[in-house]
């Protein structure tokens, strides 16, 4: 493992790790009392799924190829779906109105951060083609180094939103599911460029 490799591999898991960080950042802003614990599993969840779906499209292409490239064109949809679902309800919480200072405002359950995962992760399927060349020890350190940087991105996001969303009170919650909505959209047009 050279210093390209690594260097190489760093770029792409923080190119995959946008999405994650945004929507990281939105968690912070709907949930400004969370704890370090609850930020630090934020993080541990985008961080495996970002890691993990590159493997599995790295298994899918050098075993279901066909099949891998028929799902293809549905990623972007499932994550635009998944992430609307999740934004709206964030919307609708913040819009139903919680008290100013109510720290169970915006509440992120467990369930939602695990499709929370998938949707921003999902189009990291498609990095199996980018690493099929390696070898499987080497996919196994690429995922290794995508996750790594993953969870510190991730976990800065989760950070700076907390600390935004205290100042931004009730309206983090709503401001929150708008930028989760906004990166499903962004995720499907991206895919059409």
């Amino acid at each position: 493992m050279d210093l390209l490799f690594i260097a190489q591999n760093a770029m792409l898991g923080i190119g995959l790790a946008m999405d994650a960080f945004s929507v990281s950042l939105a968690n912070g802003l709907s949930e400004p009392c969370m704890k370090k614990k609850k930020m630090g599993l934020i993080a541990l969840i985008f961080s495996v799924f970002q890691g993990a779906m590159p493997l599995i499209g790295w298994v899918c292409v050098h075993f279901f190829v066909e099949a891998f490239q028929s799902f293809k064109p549905f990623i972007p949809w499932i994550a635009l779906g998944l992430l609307c679902f999740i934004g709206g309800k964030m919307l609708k919480d913040g819009i139903c109105g919680c008290e100013e200072g109510d720290c169970g405002c915006g509440k992120i359950t467990f369930s939602s951060l695990l499709v929370q995962g998938i949707a921003t992760s999902i189009d990291a399927l498609s990095v199996g083609f980018t690493i099929a060349e390696y070898g499987f020890s080497e996919a196994l350190a690429a995922v290794g180094i995508i996750a790594a940087l993953t969870f510190v991105i991730c976990f800065g996001g989760v950070f700076l939103g907390k600390k935004f969303g205290t100042k931004l009170s009730g309206k983090a919650t709503i401001l929150g599911g708008v930028i989760l909505i906004l990166i499903g959209i962004e995720i499907v047009i991206s895919s059409f460029l």
